[in-house]
């Protein structure tokens, strides 16, 4: 989905607006006052605010899809594929946080889209657990519940962008001690 600049315009005020806002508590009428043009105007750029949370979720599930295929297309070793996995996800997370808690939190918000969107997830969850199934069964790590794990996993790296504003560590410490936890439990212990 390429933008036109109008449009990139409209996207990026509407970031801020539903970040502030949320999405429902945002109005065509509230955008254009941020845009200091008349709401009128907007639709000549968009079809309809629900087409802007389009953007968003459409646009930044895109780019995690783009990731996981550069990762999955890699003849690293499981365990450093897992690696690339964390660091690939959570830079997408970290260059887009106030989109992905948008995404993380407004999706659902879609209508006319949102079968499409929610099967979208559905394919990304699979991929991820396809992944991280075999780099399990490649280290000999016991594997429970791939789709526990799996939720887990994307849960934290998803919400992570919280950790990212309010803890005064870089975002390579966080991401380190991420990845830590993920590969090697809470107790740290990274001899299993």
């Amino acid at each position: 989905m390429e933008l036109k600049e109008k449009q990139r315009k409209i996207l990026d005020v509407a970031v801020e607006l539903f970040k502030e806002k949320g999405y429902m508590g945002s109005s065509v009428r509230d955008l254009a006052t941020k845009l200091n043009i008349k709401a009128a105007s907007l639709y000549a750029h968009i079809r309809s605010k629900e087409e802007i949370l389009e953007w968003i979720c459409f646009g930044i599930a895109q780019e995690f899809f783009d990731e996981l295929q550069e990762v999955k297309n890699t003849d690293m070793a499981p365990k450093e594929k897992l690696n690339l996995f964390i660091d690939k996800h959570l830079s997408v997370v970290l260059k887009n946080r106030d989109v992905t808690h948008i995404y993380s939190n407004e999706w659902r918000h879609l209508e006319e889209r949102l079968p499409e969107f929610v099967e979208l997830r559905k394919n990304y969850q699979q991929e991820v657990e396809a992944l991280i199934s075999e780099i399990y069964q490649a280290e000999n790590w016991e594997l429970r519940s791939s789709a526990f794990t799996t939720r887990f996993i994307l849960h934290t790296l998803n919400n992570s962008y919280f950790w990212f504003k309010k803890n005064i560590k870089s975002g390579s410490d966080i991401t380190d001690e991420i990845r830590d936890k993920v590969l090697f439990g809470l107790l740290g212990n990274e001899n299993r």
